[in-house]
């Protein structure tokens, strides 16, 4: 059985796929591919920011390094349900990403500063490092419906394909629903892929041959530029 990572160095590419492209694509690329281990899920993730979004404007303006903090589930959580307080660091193109598993309310109230996580460790100590060097609240829930796929020959090449990307500003907590306003385009996917090195000559030259090219998205920058950064200048957000 595998066990659960809790530590990440990759490359992530991404790619905004119209039905044509995506029906294109996938013709040829379904051949390559078997399902992950959890191949089907409803990804969640809550991201923490300071009140005048400190993080996710640094972020935007594509800095050599760059970190986001947010809580993760796979699925609406209860409160004792699992979920993943997760850093994510960027530097030079390479993500990082420290990820410390524990019961939905407990993440929640240890970001808020108000509990204690159950165990210590390096990974619990780079994130407390940020919460003492940052004012951070939920800032933006955004949730979609993910299929995951990995190479038949190198498993470690991970395509993922994100459809129905909502997500809302209101009732910020992973408990709450996975209910929201749409993100994307109708008919629009995300597709990621994810290898530890390059990608392989074949994907590359596949995606070439039918002009798929990656471009940079971040699902919670798309949200802070185009709704919240207008709500922040009319006051609606205020920034303390």
């Amino acid at each position: 059985m595998q066990e659960t990572i809790f530590t990440f160095k990759r490359y992530e590419r991404k790619y905004l796929l119209s039905a044509s492209q995506h029906e294109r694509l996938w013709t040829q690329l379904k051949g390559h591919l078997v399902p992950d281990r959890f191949f089907q899920s409803t990804v969640c993730s809550l991201y923490y920011d300071s009140a005048d979004f400190k993080l996710i404007r640094h972020s935007l303006d594509k800095p050599i390094y760059k970190e986001k903090l947010r809580l993760r589930s796979y699925g609406v959580p209860g409160p004792e349900d699992a979920v993943f307080v997760e850093l994510k660091k960027k530097f030079k193109g390479i993500v990082y990403k420290r990820r410390a598993e524990m019961p939905a309310s407990l993440a929640e109230q240890y970001l808020a500063g108000e509990a204690h996580p159950p165990e210590d460790g390096q990974i619990l100590r780079e994130i407390d490092y940020v919460l003492a060097t940052n004012r951070l609240f939920p800032q933006v829930y955004i949730a979609c419906e993910r299929e995951a796929w990995v190479d038949r020959e190198e498993p470690e090449l991970r395509i993922t394909f994100d459809r129905n990307l909502r997500w809302r500003d209101t009732d910020l907590s992973l408990i709450a629903g996975s209910q929201g306003q749409p993100l994307l385009e109708n008919g629009e996917t995300l597709m990621e892929i994810k290898v530890p090195e390059a990608a392989p000559l074949w994907l590359a030259h596949m995606l070439n041959d039918l002009e798929i090219y990656s471009r940079s998205f971040s699902k919670y920058g798309t949200c802070y530029t185009r709704d919240l950064l207008e709500k922040t200048f009319n006051g609606v957000i205020v920034c303390v």
